[in-house]
């Protein structure tokens, strides 16, 4: 019997893309996968139809090929949907579509064999991100149970080997060409079981506790910074497996003061009028406690001043940044009467060469004006 085309097997157009060629395939190969139609030989050779067509429009060298030749593929016909290779080649080519038909679950049995990772989210202060800290984190997970060993049977008994899967932990069916791997429902996958469960566990083999992890932070941490402790994670639920791991994901939390800019420190003081344009000596705050720094008679507003090595450590190591003093002109808000008096008298003083901004700025109004009078 003459082929159909493939396009119309999958009921797409000859110029579908990639993406709605995929989910057209995964519809129709949902509806009539062997599966969910037991026993049904016309589901079985649909299926098979679609899965030919999908392979050979799913690669860019087929698809080329068949557009220009049809079935016979330029003289070598399309032998099966597998890449010429027969059906050895299934689970790369549907692992994406049908991965927990196919191979997902003998990864997840591989799996099971290992603990779980956890996760802990940890906040910690600006400084303790800075110079680095021990903390003592309390973990709830599973560890083995001490009564069983971990196996989940009695004392005195042992689990058997599944009768089902005889060990397996999988029972597989076949269909045609296809082999399809299940969890087998007897042991879950397990391939043992228990006939006399041990009262500590209940036959888990494992029981809840709160086990108390100390984890060290490096001096240069910041928020995103992700730990691995290994081996802390949940204990392997079958004996033989390895724990997983403990992933600590740290928050710095802010600072009133000052804000971090990778390995640099950045504050904002505010100064008075009079320290600006006298010059001062400040006790300006550090994460090392303060520090002297000179501020210039005529300093502006905005002016920034650097502090060396008084920033954050460097995780990669090679020392530590700098902190940056930006100085902001605060304007009195209230004035006594004293005050006042006095600011009027230094407004009525001429004094134009000691703004020279003000100056520069008025002289540029005045050219503009002037050459608008032209």
């Amino acid at each position: 019997m003459e082929k159909r085309d493939y396009y119309e097997v999958l009921g797409v157009g000859r110029d579908v893309d990639e993406a709605a060629l995929k989910s057209a395939y995964r519809k129709l190969a949902h509806q009539y996968h062997p599966d969910k139609n037991p026993g049904d030989k016309a589901s079985e050779e649909k299926f098979k139809e679609l899965s030919e067509a999908y392979a050979v429009l799913s690669d860019g060298e087929k698809r080329a090929r068949y557009d220009r030749f049809g079935h016979r593929g330029g003289g070598v016909p399309f032998e099966d949907a597998f890449g010429f290779g027969g059906a050895a080649n299934i689970n790369d080519i549907f692992g994406d579509i049908f991965g927990e038909m196919f191979g997902a679950q003998r990864r997840g049995r591989s799996a099971r064999a290992r603990g779980s990772d956890l996760r802990y989210d940890l906040k910690i202060s600006f400084e303790d991100a800075a110079f680095g800290t021990t903390a003592r984190l309390k973990i709830p997970r599973p560890r083995r149970c001490d009564v069983c060993q971990g196996s989940g049977a009695k004392p005195g008994t042992s689990p058997k080997t599944c009768g089902t899967c005889g060990g397996s932990g999988e029972i597989r069916l076949t269909q045609g060409f296809f082999s399809i791997a299940r969890t087998c429902h007897h042991c879950g996958g397990a391939g043992r079981v228990i006939a006399e469960k041990c009262g500590a566990c209940g036959g888990a083999g494992q029981k809840r506790e709160e086990a108390t992890v100390e984890v060290k932070i490096p001096a240069g941490v910041d928020t995103g910074t992700r730990m691995k402790l290994s081996g802390e994670g949940e204990a392997a639920p079958t004996p033989g497996g390895s724990p997983g791991d403990l992933f600590v994901v740290l928050e710095v939390r802010e600072h009133p003061i000052f804000r971090r800019e990778d390995t640099e420190v950045v504050c904002d003081m505010p100064i008075s009028f009079t320290q600006a344009a006298l010059g001062t000596t400040l006790d300006v705050p550090t994460l090392d406690g303060t520090a002297k720094v000179k501020i210039p008679a005529g300093t502006q507003s905005g002016k920034v001043f650097r502090i060396k090595g008084k920033g954050i450590p460097s995780l990669q190591g090679g020392g530590r940044g700098d902190q940056h003093v930006r100085v902001f002109l605060e304007v009195p808000t209230q004035l006594s009467k004293e005050q006042r008096e006095l600011l009027e008298r230094f407004a009525a003083i001429p004094g134009k060469d000691s703004l020279p901004e003000t100056r520069s700025f008025w002289d540029k109004v005045a050219s503009l004006l002037g050459d608008q009078e032209k």
